[in-house]
């Protein structure tokens, strides 16, 4: 369920002249050979642009800015390889040009202890401190690799490259994002509340529908328009509907149309929806099954106008290219400290069940009556490694915070309903105490891989958001 699409970096080869230049043309080789095993595709100057492809002067900065702009829409982030000292000021003199505002990767080749003598010997280790020193001096955020020096052809690069095509995904995919908020934040749910003013200020757009507008619209279609019957026969084929009316799923449908037709038109690339109890009451079904499929299809949907919340599922599905879900952190699981039970009742996306069918909504039928509660997603959540999320505005400080992890969903048994799961998160009281004493919502994005690290670095380096990154040890 991955993107297909085929990644592009800008590579910026650096030279110094009084080191073995052919180093550079070897160095620009082997950069485009490791990004090509990636699967990455290269806008990098040729040899008739520059000596060897590489940028060493002023003049050849120009050139290469020139170059990257030109394909500005299609390169994702840069690479710096450095398969000699390189040349610093023409680095950073060339992302000064290109003015893209994409991550940078900063690679240097190691040199190999038989051949250092002048013929041979590189001083990339040297070189890339320089590199990122002026760079700092320039504003210029940038990236690391692990290991300080790695060859384009070892196994760790490819581990960096997967990793830092992530942290491109994350950064790029949340800059100029469009968020459709559908619905008044409920009444009881303070712990959703947000500014819209700090995501603008980090290039995030909310725009929102209020739901009279959503019931009108729906009001106003007949069972037997086109796009309704096309939605209903969607939504028995994504689950299955025994036992449940068929009037609640025409109804279903009716709300999936709308809420597509709105956000195509404002280019909306994901939502979060009013739900406890307004649709209820006043629609008669509960939305899950349609922001299920939203969710399902990579249109990251949260429920209770979680707009941050939402904000966090598209983050993990940008880096993994996977489906996302919001859950709650809900309750212990016996007395072990490091699982829980994470549970939403449920718009899990169809990718976290086992097995799923539609039912009604338990909790919101005792006081609405379950004919007015079909339409949630019932099942239990598989096995698997699972990273999750949280991002938050802290109004009282200006800024964006958050703080993310790792861990696994369990085979645990577990009796409920709803969409639950048994997680097992190392150390999980103290990510809990933070949790608690940092005053993040009870609401955590989930997703099927190990992403941590893209949406740490993407927000921390990127973006310029505050995080806590919950790892299974403490270091130094």
């Amino acid at each position: 369920m991955g993107e297909t699409k085929r990644m592009t970096m800008g590579v910026i080869v650096g030279n110094r002249g009084f080191f073995p230049d052919h180093l550079a043309k070897s160095g620009r080789e082997e950069i485009i050979r490791a990004l090509d095993k990636a699967g990455i595709g290269a806008v990098v100057l040729d040899d008739k642009q520059s000596k060897y492809g590489a940028v060493e002067t002023y003049e050849e900065a120009k050139r290469c800015a020139e170059l990257f702009r030109r394909h500005e829409k299609d390169i994702s982030g840069i690479i710096v390889t450095l398969p000699n000292f390189g040349d610093e000021r023409a680095i950073a003199d060339t992302l000064r040009h290109a003015r893209l505002g994409v991550p940078v990767l900063v690679q240097a080749t190691p040199d190999t202890p038989s051949k250092m003598t002048i013929i041979h010997r590189r001083d990339s280790f040297c070189g890339k401190m320089s590199a990122c020193n002026n760079l700092k001096q320039y504003g210029i955020p940038y990236s690391l690799t692990t290991l300080h020096t790695v060859h384009p052809d070892a196994p760790e690069f490819q581990k960096d490259l997967q990793w830092f095509a992530g942290v491109c995904r994350v950064v790029n995919g949340l800059r100029g994002l469009r968020i459709g908020a559908i619905g008044a934040r409920p009444a009881a749910f303070n712990t959703v509340r947000y500014s819209e003013k700090l995501l603008e200020s980090s290039g995030i757009t909310v725009d929102t529908l209020d739901l009279s507008e959503v019931l009108g619209r729906i009001g106003r279609m007949k069972d037997t328009d086109e796009a309704v019957t096309a939605k209903m026969g969607a939504i028995r084929k994504y689950v299955t509907t025994g036992g449940v009316p068929d009037a609640a799923v025409v109804k279903m449908a009716k709300l999936g149309v709308v809420v597509d037709q709105w956000m195509k038109a404002e280019d909306l690339q994901i939502s979060a929806v009013q739900c406890w109890t307004s649709m209820e009451e006043n629609l008669g079904v509960v939305p899950c099954t349609v922001m299920s499929m939203m969710s399902d299809g990579l249109l990251s949907s949260a429920c209770e106008v979680d707009v941050c919340g939402t904000l966090a599922m598209h983050a993990l599905r940008l880096a993994s290219g996977t489906p996302s879900a919001l859950l709650d952190w809900n309750n212990n699981y016996g007395d072990d400290p490091n699982k829980a039970v994470c549970f939403h009742c449920s718009n899990l996306p169809k990718h976290f069940f086992r097995d799923v069918k539609m039912d009604y909504q338990a909790i919101i039928a005792g006081t609405v009556g379950k004919e007015n509660t079909f339409g949630t997603c019932e099942g239990r959540v598989k096995a698997g490694a699972m990273t999750f999320a949280r991002f938050s505005t802290d109004d009282m400080a200006g800024k964006m915070r958050g703080y993310t992890g790792s861990g696994m969903f369990t085979d645990d048994p577990l009796q409920t309903f709803g969409g639950a799961g048994v997680v097992e998160i190392p150390r999980m009281q103290k990510l809990l105490h933070y949790i608690c004493s940092e005053g993040f919502e009870h609401h955590v994005a989930a997703n099927f891989s190990s992403v941590a690290a893209e949406i740490h670095e993407a927000a921390t380096r990127y973006l310029g958001w505050e995080m806590y990154w919950h790892k299974a040890e403490d270091h130094c």
